[in-house]
């Protein structure tokens, strides 16, 4: 048998904050039993292209990490469950699902309302169909808008005055450190009333079976 210990890993991740934080809790995991891991940045459509998710197309955000594999760039890729396309693509296997994380969603709005104290006429911002969907459905009179760019980008919008509030899932806000609700920011989270539910599932893809 050949012994693995010294070789090191290549994890392909995307390059946002939320995307290196998952990516760097498998590399940790797989480093604390005895196999060294790096992280190796690539870049996907999906971050390139900033119109709306439903209009750039299927696997925006993997398609670019899968090439990666199958080239040899990389040994491995960590993805956001919901990010993977639902056809099968029989060079991979996925090889774990970490335990899940919160599943719901999160409101950040401005002054700290939580949705039901949103007047009429509030604009919300999301990347999300379904919750987009979701949020209409309640027939509170908002006006949702979709809402792309990183964690940082999007509250920004939120504490300058561009949106009411945004929706996010829940499980990235430790990712920001505190940061929601601190004086630099006039708007701090809630999880809002509504149970909107969301996968937060990640998984590893290597190349092969082996």
């Amino acid at each position: 048998m050949v012994d693995t210990r010294d070789t090191v890993i290549r994890i392909g991740t995307r390059g946002s904050l939320l995307a290196t934080t998952q990516a760097g809790t498998i590399r940790d995991a797989l480093s604390a039993a005895g196999h060294p891991c790096e992280l190796v940045i690539i870049s996907t459509e999906g971050d390139r292209n900033q119109g709306p998710i439903a209009e750039i197309g299927v696997g925006v955000f993997t398609a670019a990490l899968r090439e990666a594999i199958h080239d040899g760039r990389v040994d491995m890729a960590v993805h956001s469950y919901k990010d993977l396309p639902t056809a099968r693509d029989d060079r991979f296997v996925i090889a774990a699902v970490p335990p899940r994380e919160d599943p719901r969603d999160a409101l950040v709005a401005r002054d700290g309302l939580v949705l039901g104290e949103l007047p009429a006429g509030s604009v919300i911002g999301t990347s999300s169909a379904r919750r987009a969907a979701q949020l209409r459905a309640l027939g509170l009179g908002l006006e949702i808008r979709p809402l792309r760019g990183n964690l940082d980008t999007r509250l920004n919008r939120v504490t300058s005055g561009e949106l009411d509030a945004i929706v996010v899932a829940a499980r990235v806000l430790p990712v920001l450190d505190g940061s929601i609700g601190s004086p630099s920011r006039s708007s701090r989270c809630r999880c809002c009333q509504l149970r909107l539910r969301a996968r937060s599932r990640w998984n590893a893809a290597p190349a092969t079976p082996s």
